[in-house]
């Protein structure tokens, strides 16, 4: 498949990447800088185009039959940040893989966006924008999948995760494994039009979404 990549130049993505490139799918990658093109595509990216998730990306995702949304203002930037790429970017580019007649869209979202009273207050912006995000994917008509992980760490990854519809106890996960997730989704017959959280676990990836 020819995946297009939101969130190409961030730590998911260039994971994501580097597990793409020993996978039969071809991977498009969002850049906002021509600098960044080369050392993406030695990560694994088939191809790099320009693009900016505020404004329109429907030339950059022509031909594409996947998108994957991992980019993010991350949860300690200002609202106004965040409503701008977690929020708006994010419907923006639902509503153009819809009017393209790109079917499957595939999300990153958080652990607690169902709920953001729940999470700590300073996060609350941060998860107000993803379960808005989310809540539109999942209206969009598209086959999407929504992943939902808990804090993220900069550890190496195990390749065992935990994952569930909804998992009671919050928990981390290293980005190297939500990358992995994110591929397997991609191979995956059984994750159309769901949401799941994920953590670190026991459990191999791809042995864990079958059980889903």
């Amino acid at each position: 498949m020819h995946v297009f990549i939101a969130g190409a130049n961030g730590q998911i993505g260039q994971y994501l990447l580097q597990e793409m490139a020993n996978s039969d799918h071809e991977a498009r990658a969002l850049i906002r800088h021509p600098e960044q093109g080369p050392e993406l595509q030695k990560l694994g990216a088939t191809e790099t185009v320009l693009g900016d998730l505020e404004q329109d990306c429907s030339e950059a995702m022509r031909g594409c039959d996947v998108v994957i949304f991992t980019a993010g203002s991350g949860p300690h930037t200002g609202p106004d940040k965040t409503i701008d790429v977690d929020q708006e970017g994010a419907i923006r580019l639902v509503d153009t893989a819809r009017a393209m007649g790109i079917e499957r869209f595939i999300m990153v979202s958080s652990m607690r966006a169902e709920e953001p009273e729940k999470g700590p207050e300073k996060l609350r912006h941060y998860l107000r924008a993803k379960r808005n995000a989310d809540e539109h994917l999942k209206s969009s008509g598209l086959n999407y999948t929504i992943v939902r992980p808990g804090r993220l760490t900069n550890d190496d990854g195990s390749g065992k995760v935990a994952l569930s519809s909804k998992l009671e106890a919050f928990g981390e996960i290293p980005r190297q494994d939500v990358a992995r997730v994110l591929l397997a989704v991609l191979d995956s017959d059984n994750t159309d039009n769901r949401v799941f959280d994920v953590v670190s676990g026991d459990t191999p990836v791809v042995e864990a979404l079958a059980k889903l």
